[in-house]
């Protein structure tokens, strides 16, 4: 009898594909550059060294926030840093909006990351491992801010999901 093994980390399903996006949008950026810069006849070494920094730029401004989860914890990786929270232990909960809306956590160790709150609506494995997490924070007393947030956004989580499995079987 096969023993199975623990489900691995939750992880954003999208990423690679905003990743792959990201990484083209820089080299058709670098591409085009070398190109105009070239037919125009100024390309110089120098400048297509500042033609490929400018397109690295791009990239690193367009590249995705990796998310990942398990059982209590959440994590964001960006280029530079990686940042985890215990959800098990959450303290603070806040969602800022506008043009960019960001969810921030914070966990009674003093930990804190920021996230989309639209990468959590299209994985719903990553809501799930927040959630589970949100509730054993509730249990222990520890999330004190924030409950309001986690409702609105578990609300439009689950109408999000209602919605795709209705148009996907016609009903809608």
């Amino acid at each position: 009898m096969r023993r199975s093994r623990p489900a691995g980390p939750a992880g954003d399903r999208h990423w690679r594909g905003s990743t792959r996006l990201a990484v083209s949008c820089a080299l058709v950026f670098c591409t085009m550059s070398l190109l105009v810069d070239w037919d125009a006849g100024s390309l110089t070494p120098l400048r297509a060294l500042l033609w490929s920094t400018l397109s690295t730029a791009v990239c690193a401004v367009l590249l995705p926030q990796q998310v990942s989860a398990g059982p209590g914890w959440l994590a964001v990786r960006t280029l530079w840093r990686r940042r985890i929270v215990r959800t098990d232990a959450l303290a603070v909960v806040r969602q800022y909006d506008g043009v960019s809306s960001h969810l921030v956590l914070r966990d009674v160790y003093g930990h804190r990351l920021e996230l989309d709150p639209r990468v959590l609506a299209a994985n719903p494995l990553l809501w799930h491992e927040l959630d589970t997490g949100v509730r054993r924070s509730l249990e222990r007393g520890t999330l004190r801010h924030g409950v309001d947030v986690l409702n609105r956004l578990g609300h439009r989580i689950d109408d999000e999901t209602v919605q795709e499995v209705l148009r996907a079987s016609g009903l809608s």
